[in-house]
């Protein structure tokens, strides 16, 4: 006996839905130019093979069941499958990835990014595209891993990087900020270590599979409350629930309405240069994905607008 598998072709698929359509047996064997007798036995091989009935045969009109229903609602699903399987396969082969992955650093802005996504998606390419969200190395690493073609907001200074082209997005400030009811907030500029370190700060876990990852900004002893990314961390300070750094460019709007005050401490002042990069490919042999993104990352204007949030909100 046939398996489902063995039946369940694009053909029959198609065929079934040419009865639903028809309503009766004799109306669509006529359709398809078949005699009834051979298209009830195609029907018959296939109900055979999933051991279930898809037409009610009770009257002259050919009536799905439930379970004919359900193969007809997800054969409709498949077809349309196959036909956007064999489209992308076509043009995949004009030089588009079949899949492009971004990792973005929680640094960068995901307003900006999902309006360069967006546009991306209006080239209707066959590329699927997938954005990882990463922290400190993990950025890093899901590119040289293999796992990102693409990474967006390296913070971390390598020099092991061969294979890789990397070039700047820009550089970010970071204040040290504080909600206005955190008892830091009433104590004498420049906070010393000392006094910080009897605080607990927020800190972004770095996403790095192996190893330990960066602690960045962080004193030794001090409590650590850790969150997944920099919208959480925001949150966290907004709260009261910490003390720490945040870029600039994000703490501002908060600072301005109050919400956040900043506070001057001993240590130096951060500055961050953020970067991005891509595996090292000869230029005639990029995938057309890979030279979209890079060409709106030639763009000043694209590149400010992914580390500033004020201008895309966070």
């Amino acid at each position: 006996m046939p398996s489902a598998r063995d039946v369940l072709t694009p053909d029959a698929l198609a065929l079934l839905q040419r009865i639903a359509d028809a309503g009766s047996f004799a109306a669509a064997a006529r359709a398809c130019g078949m005699v009834p007798s051979a298209l009830t036995y195609r029907v018959r091989q296939i109900e055979d093979a999933l051991d279930v009935l898809l037409f009610d045969r009770s009257s002259r009109q050919a009536r799905p069941t439930e379970a004919g229903r359900e193969l007809l609602r997800e054969g409709a699903r498949l077809l349309v499958e196959i036909d956007a399987v064999a489209n992308r396969v076509q043009r995949v082969a004009t030089g588009w990835e079949p899949q492009f992955t971004v990792a973005v650093d929680s640094i960068i802005n995901r307003t900006t990014v999902l309006e360069l996504c967006e546009a991306f998606f209006a080239l209707n390419p066959p590329t699927r595209l997938r954005l990882r969200d990463e922290t400190l190395s993990g950025t890093l690493e899901a590119l040289t891993s293999g796992q990102a073609d693409l990474a967006l907001g390296m913070v971390v200074e390598s020099a092991d990087l061969a294979g890789f082209d990397v070039q700047p997005l820009g550089s970010q400030r970071f204040v040290f900020v504080l909600a206005p009811h955190h008892p830091l907030a009433s104590q004498t500029e420049p906070l010393s270590d000392e006094l910080i370190r009897r605080h607990r700060a927020v800190a972004v876990a770095d996403s790095v599979q192996r190893g330990g990852g960066l602690s960045v900004g962080l004193l030794g002893g001090q409590d650590v409350f850790t969150v997944p990314g920099m919208p959480a961390k925001l949150d966290a300070q907004l709260r009261g629930l910490g003390v720490g750094f945040l870029p600039e460019c994000l703490a501002q709007p908060y600072i301005e309405s109050g919400r956040l005050v900043a506070r001057r401490v001993e240590r130096a002042e951060r500055r961050v240069h953020v970067n991005y990069a891509w595996r090292k490919t000869p230029v005639a042999s990029r995938g057309k994905a890979l030279q979209w993104w890079l060409a709106q990352l030639d763009s000043a204007v694209t590149r400010t607008a992914l580390l500033d949030r004020r201008l895309g909100g966070h």
